[in-house]
């Protein structure tokens, strides 16, 4: 145990946790004015940031550290190609494409991003569609893929723990895990990581509340319900990382791929098919149409309207994948030795955001199809409800409902068991296989902190899980763009680059020297050399 580590987090946690159970009001009214200075004064950092990322690891991929593999020279790949993209598809899933799969397209659609285009129109559709794209595809997986990048580097290539410190050990030595500046760096990943997966709980707990008043199963949605949920919810996770035996929700977990799938068939041939083809290449097109003024939206333009639009939709989604990037990082880092980072990137990149737009397409494209005709799901109660009030409008509508919040809470004990493991690893020095009363204590720490961020938003839950996400991963960000100098730090002194360079350096030498001596007629030997200088080609003459 890193005590240092874990007892920084874990006091922060449950110093949050217990703020919020005694004096709530003091801390909503805390993290509205920290919000609002950080989207005022340091918005612009993660709106340049996120698109840097989107930028250095297509530059990483195309330079010519890209041949450099995830392990030692030669080392074939761990999984075969077709494992590793379905298990990357495994990490493109998750809770929040079932909230704003439908929730996005069908606010922007109704509510355009300010100064874009006229509301509820044909444009419209093409903007609500491009804008979610811009938040779900390439720019939160090449987030992940940077950090994975450099977790899996420092691990396969450089034999380092698995921990965000040991990335940095260009910059602190290679007791970098042990220094302060590696420890707190570890303590923001924990901190982090826990608040964007209860920021993900909660998202999950109000939308399962909102399928249970669907289907009849209870009259109103409150505090209680909600908090009953998330205790629900935390003890099927309990059971799944103790005892080891429950097979029944870890043949859940195991499922969702299938049940996203049924789902996404369901949607395709019962909603208007021939809409969601035709929305494909118009969401792609959109996107990369509108993809310049989407990177550059920022309170210059738009003032006080633009910066609550930034915090609601674009700055919320950036630090919400900078705080989930130590669990993916770690995870897409874990099933990708002996990838090269060419590899590693386009598949990151590629696959997830492939899965992205056909999800978008077959629930945003739906959602579009019956709102252009006049159900008005926009106008739902909220956005938990928009999902349900789909299924209203089709056939076994409650079937599918139940099908839906079966899909969440198998996608939460996935989730929370897989970021608890993580959690463990990081407060154990990187170990594989953490503690299980590390792991359940991670496990209960994100439900409170889940419970508290729901209750502090007041009659609207999910701000309060968007503010305090943004907060916490505030300073995390800073972490990350000192990860990637670390990372080409790292890259130069690559024993394959300095094989390239000392390479390059004796042949152009030796040429030099053989051309001035010989007259161009010449043939390369090599021999060892008696001094302590380095070893160097040497020209011979002769014909031969």
């Amino acid at each position: 145990m890193d005590w240092v580590v874990f007892g920084i987090a874990a006091v922060a946690a449950v110093a949050f946790i217990a703020w919020g159970v005694i004096d709530p009001d003091s801390l909503n009214a805390f993290s509205s004015t920290a919000l609002n200075v950080l989207v005022r004064d340091g918005g612009w950092v993660f709106v340049i940031a996120a698109t840097s990322f989107v930028v250095f690891a297509l530059w990483l991929a195309f330079s010519k550290y890209g041949r450099i593999p995830l392990g030692e020279d030669g080392e074939k790949p761990e999984f075969r190609t077709s494992s590793w993209i379905a298990m990357m598809f495994a990490a493109g899933m998750g809770i929040g494409l079932m909230f704003f799969g439908v929730n996005e397209p069908l606010t922007h659609f109704a509510s355009p991003p300010p100064g874009s285009v006229e509301a509820s129109t044909d444009e419209a559709v093409g903007v609500s569609m491009a804008t979610s794209l811009f938040h779900w595809t390439l720019h939160p997986w090449a987030i992940y893929s940077v950090v994975g990048l450099a977790i899996a580097y420092a691990s396969y290539r450089r034999g380092r723990k698995q921990l965000f410190s040991s990335a940095f050990v260009p910059f602190f030595g290679k007791r970098a895990s042990e220094s302060v500046p590696g420890r707190i760096i570890d303590s923001l990943a924990v901190f982090a990581t826990v608040f964007g997966t209860a920021a993900s709980l909660g998202i999950g707990a109000t939308q399962i509340a909102a399928g249970l008043q669907q289907v009849g199963w209870v009259d109103a949605i409150g505090d209680t319900l909600l908090v009953g949920i998330i205790t629900v919810l935390i003890a099927a996770f309990v059971a799944s990382a103790v005892s080891g035996v429950a097979k029944g929700i870890q043949l859940l977990s195991n499922s969702n791929m299938v049940l996203a799938l049924l789902l996404a068939i369901f949607l395709f041939f019962a909603g208007p098919t021939v809409f969601i083809l035709d929305i494909i290449p118009l969401s792609v097109g959109s996107y990369l149409g509108d993809f310049g003024g989407m990177i550059s939206r920022t309170g210059a333009i738009g003032g006080e309207e633009m910066q609550s639009w930034l915090s609601g939709w674009t700055i919320f989604y950036w630090a919400w994948w900078i705080s989930w990037t130590p669990f993916v990082g770690m995870f897409i880092a874990r099933i990708s030795r002996g990838r090269t980072i060419r590899q590693f990137i386009g598949g990151v990149l590629l696959v997830p955001s492939v899965i992205s737009v056909v999800w978008f397409a077959v629930l945003g494209g739906t959602a579009l199809s019956q709102e252009r005709e006049g159900a008005a799901l926009s106008e739902a109660a909220g956005g938990e409800d928009q999902l349900f009030e789909l299924f209203r409008n089709l056939p076994l509508s409650g079937v599918a409902s139940v099908l839906a919040m079966l899909l969440i809470v198998n996608f939460f004990v996935t989730s929370a068991d897989s970021a608890s493991v993580v959690l463990g690893s990081m407060s154990q020095r990187g170990s594989t296989r953490p503690g299980k009363a590390v792991v359940v204590f991670w496990g209960v720490v994100i439900g409170g902190v889940a419970t508290v961020m729901l209750l502090t938003g007041g009659e609207d839950a999910l701000d309060g899980l968007k503010n305090t996400a943004i907060i916490a991963a505030a300073p995390f960000v800073i972490v990350l763009l000192f990860m990637c100098m670390a990372l080409v730090k790292d890259l130069r002194s690559d024993p394959m680059m300095l094989r390239d360079a000392k390479g390059a350096e004796v042949l152009e030498q030796a040429v030099i020297t053989g051309t001035e001596e010989h007259d161009g007629d010449f043939q390369l030997v090599t021999t060892p050399v008696e001094t302590d200088e380095e070893p160097t080609a040497t020209s011979a003459g002769g014909k031969e």
